[in-house]
């Protein structure tokens, strides 16, 4: 079953302790919470192997899902479902899993491992007095009479499952869920305000989901989740004219043979699907799409999927209402 209490958590960061050794530690920090003290428990070593979780940090980081954010200090529970501020790793189309890399928890030497690089990002939120971080995961506490064992405060309270909740094996099948990923995003103020994203993952993990039970239907690592023999390259989001618009999206056969598209589907950020045209791509070359509804491309951002003819998600894009320039203009992925 899924995550029992999956939600996000917004407050700043005032201290970090990092824990090393076997077993399963974490990367811990002490956040405060409109009056409430938590603490964000970070997975950094996997109990099943490969051991090294799969990392990757994105600085400037622009989404759709920015514009969802809640915006005052607190516990916000979660929806579960597109165009919520739920997180999803398959189907949300952040990032792409293979610029994901695999770090050891914590050795010697500086900026080598993935305590270093969560160090990186949480000190400068701690010492940034305008910052603020939101830690997507799940929620334990409060914990009365109970005082947390990493920084003492009582009640006890926090959130864990940092990290991607589905396509588990089947060990830890029992967490699948789908539009309940974890993470972390630190708002940095100053001159230029921007937003980091921490996004962390087990090897153990495949990036191939059910759309219901979140389950695996392949087996785990990142290269399995979209080869992107496929890309999709452009997108005129805002045609010339009046509603409805005829939105179109430009494919790549990126691969050295023909692709044929016959059973292959477009996906948008609200889930509606549209066939792709049932035709053959020829190596190298490019194709122009038109989408048909429900599909539709949000002027004020918007996603993307590309799924092949077994389902299976071969390309995604995402792009925010900044992207997108004049009528006719096309995004450039």
């Amino acid at each position: 079953m899924p995550l029992k209490s999956y939600g996000v958590l917004r407050g700043r960061p005032v201290a970090k302790v990092r824990e090393g050794g076997s077993g399963s530690p974490h990367y811990q920090v002490h956040m405060t919470s409109a009056g409430v003290e938590y603490r964000i428990a970070v997975n950094v070593l996997s109990q099943q192997a490969p051991s090294e979780l799969l990392y990757l940090a994105i600085e400037d980081f622009r989404h759709p899902l920015l514009e969802t954010l809640p915006t005052e200090e607190g516990w916000t529970p979660l929806g579960r479902g597109p165009g919520t501020p739920s997180l999803d790793f398959v189907r949300g189309n952040m990032f792409t899993p293979t610029d994901m890399r695999a770090l050891p928890p914590d050795v010697e030497g500086p900026d080598n491992d993935l305590a270093d690089r969560l160090d990186h990002f949480v000190e400068r939120a701690i010492a940034d007095p305008g910052a603020t971080m939101l830690a997507f995961g799940e929620r334990w506490g409060p914990e009365a009479g109970k005082p947390d064992k990493v920084f003492g405060f009582e009640p006890g309270n926090g959130v864990h499952d940092i990290h991607m909740n589905q396509g588990n094996s089947a060990r830890f099948a029992g967490d699948d869920g789908v539009w309940q990923d974890g993470g972390l995003l630190i708002g940095l103020a100053g001159p230029a305000p921007i937003w980091v994203a921490i996004f962390l993952a087990f090897q153990s993990q495949s990036w191939h989901t059910d759309d219901v039970t979140g389950h695996a239907i392949t087996p785990p690592g990142p290269s399995v989740e979209g080869d992107r023999r496929v890309r999709i390259v452009g997108a005129l989001v805002n045609p010339v004219g009046p509603a409805p618009e005829a939105e179109v999206v430009t494919l790549l056969n990126a691969s050295p043979a023909p692709i044929d598209l016959t059973g292959w589907e477009f996906v948008d950020r609200q889930q509606n699907r549209c066939a792709a045209p049932a035709t053959s791509v020829p190596a190298g070359a490019t194709l122009a799409c038109a989408l048909a509804p429900p599909v539709a491309l949000g002027n004020r951002g918007g996603a993307l999927t590309l799924l092949d003819a077994t389902g299976l998600k071969v390309e995604g894009i995402s792009y925010t209402g900044a992207d997108i320039r004049d009528e006719g203009w096309t995004v450039v992925f």
